[in-house]
């Protein structure tokens, strides 16, 4: 009869960083990320939140990473509780060691409401600036837009509510007395397409599809009203008809930038095959949306407007680690 065989496992016994670079390869994304952005620097400023009283807590430059890495994956508070445990990736990248206790879900909504929307602003800002430093911004065409973000609501209660009280129905005048989300409002595209929430205006380079401005408005909110939030100076704004209106163009001229507006059929002054080239040029930077969230994670105009900001973070680096290692291949 045969031996059996010796089905002894063999243990990899490493240092800590020997065991992270077996997991963690050398190419992978979050190393790339790691590479791309001072994330100590980027933190800095955010240092002057905490007191220096008191016992030691995470580190915000940590606290930062997590939450980048929460929207960059699309996390629940939970679901990031748990990634920043388990997925040894996540816990590399966010500075925790292989036996340093991480974050419970609940510590992901009170460093966001720390931080606050101004302050996560400005970080989406700071890496902007480091992308441009890199070359990744035109500074020239740009593409202006809005989508739709539906909020978290319970509208067949609150329209309950809103009968019992007295009301004909539930509508856009009188729901903020009775939604949970007293921000938000109902929007149409058409008929048929309707939501109620909020409208994200992009304002995107046209280089590389980044996101360069952005800004959060209730649903009803003409997408031309918010022009003025998100409009660059010195650029060429490639916009779709709905900004055929003459407020549009005075924002235009006051901001020195070239129309790229598709005009409306009964203007007068429409030049088609010029609006036919305005339409292809638009085309490829209109999958920006596509590829981010449609539903809100929280309720009100300026929490909305903060996941919005960290989502066009996640969204700027993803497309410059895709976009880095091209251009030095072909330097």
């Amino acid at each position: 009869m045969q031996p059996q065989k010796d089905k002894t496992t063999r243990m990899f016994f490493g240092t800590e960083n020997e065991v992270f670079d077996l997991v963690v390869k050398e190419d992978h994304v979050f190393r790339k990320l790691e590479g791309m952005i001072d994330f100590s620097e980027l933190t800095d400023p955010l240092r002057k939140l905490y007191s220096d009283l008191g016992t030691t807590g995470i580190d915000i430059e940590k606290g930062f990473k997590a939450l980048l890495l929460q929207f960059w994956e699309d996390y629940s508070d939970r679901e990031m509780e748990n990634a920043v445990r388990e997925n040894m990736a996540i816990r590399w990248f966010c500075g925790f060691g292989l036996s340093e206790t991480t974050p419970d879900h609940t510590y992901f909504c009170k460093l966001r409401k720390r931080l606050g929307t101004k302050n996560i602003a400005d970080a989406f800002n700071a890496v902007n600036k480091t992308l441009r430093g890199k070359g990744l911004f035109g500074d020239v065409f740009r593409f202006i837009d809005a989508s739709a973000i539906v909020s978290k609501t319970a509208l067949w209660e609150e329209r309950d509510k809103a009968i019992a009280s007295g009301e004909e129905k539930l509508n856009n005048a009188n729901v903020k007395n009775y939604a949970a989300d007293k921000d938000a409002r109902w929007g149409a595209k058409s008929k048929t397409n309707i939501w109620y929430g909020y409208k994200r205006h992009h304002n995107v380079d046209m280089r590389h599809g980044l996101i360069d401005k952005l800004a959060v408005t209730p649903a009803n909110t003409p997408d031309p009203k918010a022009l003025v939030q998100i409009i660059t100076p010195n650029t060429m704004p490639f916009m779709d008809k709905i900004y055929d209106q003459a407020r549009v163009y005075q924002i235009l001229k006051a901001n020195n930038c070239h129309s790229g507006v598709i005009k409306k059929r009964n203007n007068k002054t429409k030049n088609k095959d010029l609006d036919s080239w305005k339409s292809k040029i638009r085309m490829p930077f209109e999958g920006n949306f596509s590829k981010l969230r449609k539903r809100a994670k929280f309720r009100s105009r300026i929490k909305v407007l903060a996941q919005c900001y960290f989502e066009a973070m996640a969204h700027n680096l993803k497309k410059a680690i895709a976009i880095l290692p091209l251009e030095t291949d072909s330097a």
